[in-house]
């Protein structure tokens, strides 16, 4: 058996499965006996399973997309240092799996000669870390298949910028240079780099170097079959997600695989309002956003029947009918997501107006909307609104809405209310502080 590493004061064990991403992977012997890394690769995969819940739940219940209603889960609205009790069930799980994913991406890295392999493994490192930095803010950094298990130094926290600068974007940009451009059900690519390193450099306000790998994205979109979906509603749910030309990049979930998020409900249960803690989930601010998208967009905003019930008490763009919920898909990136980016970012840069927003007339067009009027949005202030706008209601309860809006510096406009920047992120797990007996520190107002 191979050896058991002790990381961040949990277990975090190298496992491996089958070739297909739909199996549990169960351990594999020490790494340094392998020829094959493929196993290796699909553990690391696997264990983004642990993060789509977590991630799920805090880009929307933390924002005003939606809410919960029992306590103390309405801790997630509340902007205090009470979401610590929350440990369990959100924090404490996200992050043992992605440092699992992230150990099991080390291996590969470092042991496989298959250029392949080793790109997707830094895709999925970089996912890993992103994912980190975009939750908790400073993080522990490991980078090696066989961490020191006596040296307390390395579980340090490293300051975001230098998780972004040393590790994310160094091994995006090695992904892009090692993966071809054919998009596969569930695994990296060229493209799915590419759009994830111009998401990277958006959220840090370096629209500069966003520009460029974005508009790579978007000018070879054709060529590597990437488009919009001609509707809104052959997007999302387990019978659109094969060979679906707009999903760049997605977490696979199958109902056969023991999911590394090991509560009981999956993302689609908080929204539908199967979790007791949240009946009716929908933010009221939600609805009324697209009753303003219809009533200025020239018709009925088609999204709207797509993402949230009748009632609009619910929401409901991942069904549960048909017996297919545990079968959906995370959505990490797609091209409608792209397409805004690169807009948002054309805009920062200086475009005009007019060429910023033809690029959002796909967008709302499928929606049965209007364009938008470029001589009323005539300043850079005006489009950066409206981009934000559209980016709600096109990417409702695809787990985005907080993180736009601490990217965008646009919380307390938003949400409302002044909210204390400490809690923009995401408390530390306590279980980990304690485990390492302080050497990992809890951010500041928890």
């Amino acid at each position: 058996m191979k050896s058991i590493y002790k990381l961040l004061g949990l277990l975090l064990l190298i496992t491996a499965c089958d070739s297909d991403l739909d199996q549990f992977p169960p351990n594999i012997a020490s790494s340094n006996s392998l020829t094959n890394y493929d196993g290796v690769l699909n553990a690391a995969y696997y264990y983004q399973l642990g993060s789509v819940t977590p991630m799920a739940v805090m880009g929307e219940f933390r924002s005003d997309n939606a809410f919960m209603f029992e306590p103390p889960y309405t801790e997630f609205d509340e902007y205090d240092n009470g979401l610590t009790a929350m440990e369990d069930q959100f924090f404490g799980p996200f992050y043992t799996a992605m440092y699992k994913s992230i150990l099991s991406a080390n291996n590969v890295i470092e042991n496989s000669t298959d250029a392949t392999l080793v790109g997707e493994a830094k895709f999925l490192r970089a996912l890993s870390y992103f994912k980190l930095v975009q939750v908790f803010g400073d993080v522990t950094v490991n980078l090696e298949a066989d961490p020191s298990i006596t040296d307390s130094s390395i579980l340090v926290r490293q300051p975001a910028d230098e998780v972004y600068n040393n590790v994310i974007i160094p091994d995006l940009q090695d992904a892009i240079a090692a993966l071809d451009s054919e998009i596969t059900n569930g695994r990296a690519s060229k493209y799915a780099a590419q759009g994830l390193l111009g998401k990277v450099y958006v959220t840090r306000g370096d629209f500069a170097s966003a520009e460029t790998h974005l508009a790579a994205v978007v000018n070879g979109a054709a060529s590597a079959g990437i488009s919009l979906k001609e509707n809104f509603n052959e997007i999302f749910g387990a019978a659109n997600e094969v060979e679906n030309p707009e999903i760049i990049y997605s977490t696979q979930i199958s109902s056969s695989i023991t999911d590394e998020y090991n509560f009981g409900s999956d993302f689609w249960n908080w929204f539908v309002g199967d979790d007791s803690k949240s009946d009716l989930p929908v933010d009221q601010d939600l609805v009324a956003a697209f009753d303003e998208s219809d009533a200025n967009g020239g018709g009925t905003d088609l999204r709207r029947a797509v993402t949230l019930s009748e009632d609009g008490l619910t929401a409901i763009k991942f069904p549960k009918d048909g017996g297919l919920g545990a079968e959906h898909d995370w959505i990490e990136l797609r091209y409608a997501d792209i397409i805004l980016m690169y807009a948002e970012t054309l805009n920062e840069n200086g475009s005009s107006a007019e060429d910023v927003l033809d690029l959002l007339d796909p967008i709302r067009t499928r929606a049965g909307l209007n364009p938008l009027d470029h001589t009323v949005l005539n300043t850079q202030a005006l489009v950066r609104q409206a981009i934000l706008d559209e980016r709600r209601l096109e990417l409702a309860f695809e787990g985005q809405r907080w993180f736009d809006l601490v990217r965008t510096g646009t919380v307390d406009a938003e949400m409302g209310q002044t909210i204390n920047s400490n809690y923009h992120v995401f408390p530390i797990p306590v279980s980990e502080i304690l485990a390492t007996d302080g050497v990992i520190t809890q951010n500041p107002g928890y």
